[in-house]
């Protein structure tokens, strides 16, 4: 699995706004991609910390093909004004265990 961590610092008073437009590019772009497990978009518990976004994919051949598709364009195409940084981190699961 190849995780991609996005550490994304919005700006005050923007949390709504950022999670709205967030939650709605991922709802229209990325259902379909190819290699993709999930994604998710995690609300620090402190206004200090960032907000968390989760790729997982099946492997980094899959987020690479990703990142070189009309579907990454058109996510990364609407600038949000919600944002003050962002900082990508990629991980590979080293170990998994499930609760079942």
């Amino acid at each position: 699995m190849y995780v991609v961590v996005n550490r994304i610092t919005v700006a005050e008073g923007k949390a709504i706004e950022f999670e709205a437009g967030f939650a709605a590019s991922m709802r229209d772009h990325l259902p379909g991609v190819p290699g993709l497990v999930r994604s998710t978009l995690l609300k620090p518990s402190s206004d200090e910390d960032p907000y968390l976004s989760t790729m997982e994919f099946q492997d980094a051949s899959a987020f690479h093909s990703w990142v070189k598709s009309d579907s990454f364009k058109a996510a990364h195409d609407v600038a949000l004004d919600t944002t003050t940084a962002s900082t990508i981190e990629i991980y590979e699961m080293a170990q998994e265990v499930s609760a079942g």
